[in-house]
Formats: C-alpha cells, sequence, structure tokens
C-alpha cells in the first residue's frame, strides 16, 4: 500500500512540469537577472547574467560557469555560500542557455564564449577573479583561464567534461544528427538519463528541480530552437578539445572530482569494450593531475558527476578549502 502511494505521489510531482519558452521569460531565478548585449556580425543577443554581491565588504570576485543540461540558476546554494564568506559572485547563462537568446545560427566556440564571458566581467568591473566551472562550464573555465591567465586568480573545474578526447575514442555524430537526437528528448528520458548518469540509477525527489527547465523546454512550441542550440554546443563539445593545454594554466587550479562519474559524450556510439573504458574519472583525474602545473586533485569517493547536488556539504568543504589557501 505504501508503495503504491509513493509510486501516485511520485507520478504527480513529475505530471507538474509546464511548458517553458525559450527564453524563461516567466521562469524564475534565485537572484535577480540582468541582460549584457552581445554583437555578433549584424546580429544581437542577450547574454543573460546575476551579480550578487554580499552584504558586507567584498573580499574577492568569484566566475561560476555552468553545464550543459545546465543553467546558472543551479548555483543557487554556492552564490549564497560564496556571498557569506564576502565573494561578490557573477553567474552567467552563456548564448544558447538558460534565459540568454537562443539563436537560429551562432559561432559557437569556447573561445568566443570565454571572451563573452571575460567581457562582461569587464563591464561589471571586475577584472580579477576566481572561475568554478562545473561540466561543460569546467571546459569554459579552462578556455578563459588559458586566455586571460592575468585576470584569473584560480581556476577550480568541478567534474568537468573534456578529461579525455572523444573525436579520438568515437566516430563524429553531425550537427543534423544531433538535432534529430535532440528532437526526441522528453521528461522520461531526461529524467532517465540524469538517474543514470549523475546519480548512480538512483533517483531522489529533490534532483527534479533540475530537470525543471530540460523537460519545460521540450513541451514549449519553441523547442526546435532549443534542440537546434544543443545540437550545436554538442558539436562545440566534442570537436574544441582542452585536454592538451592543461600544461599551460599558469594559476593555482582545483580539480575537485567525484569519482563515481562515468560522463563522457559519444559514448552511446561507442563500442561496449570501449564504452566501459570512457569517462573513468576515478583514474582521469590522477592522470590529468600531472599536467596542471599548480594543481590540486581532491577526489570525492562514491560521488558522481553532481557532487554540489549529491554531497553539497562535503563539496563546499573542499571548495572553501582551496579558496582560503
Amino acid at each position: 500500500m505504501l508503495s503504491i502511494l509513493l509510486a501516485f505521489l511520485m507520478s504527480f510531482a513529475f505530471a507538474a512540469f509546464k511548458p517553458l519558452d525559450a527564453e524563461l521569460k516567466k521562469y524564475p531565478y534565485p537572484f535577480p537577472v540582468d541582460f549584457y548585449e552581445v554583437k555578433v556580425k549584424d546580429h544581437k543577443y542577450q547574454m543573460a547574467f546575476m551579480d550578487v554581491r554580499p552584504t558586507g565588504e567584498i573580499k574577492g570576485n568569484i566566475v561560476l560557469l555552468h553545464g550543459k543540461n545546465f543553467s546558472g540558476n543551479y548555483w543557487e546554494k554556492t552564490i549564497k555560500d560564496l556571498n557569506k564568506e564576502g565573494y561578490r559572485v557573477l553567474v552567467p547563462d552563456q548564448i544558447g542557455f538558460g534565459k540568454s537568446s537562443k539563436p537560429e545560427s551562432f559561432p559557437y566556440t569556447f573561445h568566443l564564449l570565454a571572451t563573452l564571458t571575460r567581457n562582461l566581467a569587464l563591464q561589471q568591473k571586475m577584472t580579477s577573479y576566481t572561475v568554478i566551472g562545473h561540466s561543460m562550464g569546467g571546459m569554459l573555465a579552462t578556455r578563459l583561464a588559458l586566455m586571460f591567465p592575468e585576470e584569473v586568480q584560480k581556476l577550480i573545474l568541478v567534474n568537468p567534461i573534456g578529461l579525455e578526447d572523444w573525436k579520438t575514442m568515437v566516430p563524429y555524430q553531425t550537427v543534423t544528427d544531433a538535432y534529430q537526437a535532440e528532437l526526441k528528448n522528453n521528461e522520461e528520458k531526461i529524467r532517465n538519463y540524469q538517474k543514470a548518469s549523475y546519480f548512480d540509477g538512483k533517483w531522489k525527489t529533490e534532483y527534479e528541480k533540475g530537470i525543471e527547465i530540460l523537460v519545460g523546454w521540450t513541451k514549449h512550441k519553441s523547442y526546435p530552437r532549443i534542440a537546434w542550440n544543443a545540437a550545436l554546443t554538442s558539436d562545440m563539445v566534442f570537436t574544441q578539445p582542452v585536454l592538451y593545454e592543461f600544461k599551460n594554466l599558469k594559476m593555482p587550479t582545483l580539480l575537485l572530482l567525484g569519482t563515481r562519474d562515468r560522463t563522457a559524450i559519444g559514448k552511446d556510439r561507442a563500442t561496449p569494450e570501449l564504452k566501459e573504458k570512457m569517462g573513468r574519472y576515478d583514474l582521469l583525474g590522477k592522470e590529468v593531475i600531472k599536467s596542471i602545473p599548480k594543481g590540486t586533485l581532491v577526489e570525492l569517493p562514491g560521488i558522481g558527476h553532481m557532487p554540489q547536488v549529491e554531497n553539497y556539504d562535503l563539496y563546499w568543504q573542499k571548495l572553501q578549502g582551496f579558496l582560503k589557501k
């Protein structure tokens, strides 16, 4: 009887997602959102961001970079705790993500996104800052640090993707094919992907918040445009590795890894034998840290792709410890 009741309650919760437009106009973020105008050729785009300041004296500046399946809003608890420590926190939604513009076409490169992020920081009068990037945001954070080492004081990579070069491992998928795959997304597929890939086959009610935007988009008439941007950014991630340039990082760098993580782009196209070898964060961290001159590896055993969700207290303890060094 209890199991039936729980199943009913869960199904009710799952049914609560509402359609969300491409720019999430009515979707509330935890802090006020402003927009930075981006000009590319003859087109203008809006880059959404939160600039959250502590109540007292500013101890330092931090830029938070979201992952591919996420938007800046999921940093809420991290922002609050950083504010308590006296940090001013800048949190952009990259073009193609969150409340930012979803162009019909856009020259997606990590170099361009890093430049736009840096320009936003300068507009907000941030000339030096620590960068924290999660998942795809880790690749972008690395590119930002490589391009502007005089501005990035510290670099923190939380389960970044890109610790291996997938294009040397699996066949290339065209943007058109990736787009068709994105169009097939729905609530069940999104939840099952995160359940299997991020949380080791386990699912908790609090994880529902993490798929609210992704699911809401699939239910809106603008979803084809969102799916196209998702396909373009997937191509960027697959074809523009930062792996070979970790050796050029000049600032103190923390590699904070949940070692149960097995995230790897293109794994669905790999042979069964290779699939078992891809995304082995328990091995990748130890190998990659050798190439980072001022690198520190902190492993979180038994934790997956999202330490800031799965075990926030441990994640925050390690993050805070590195910031205080």
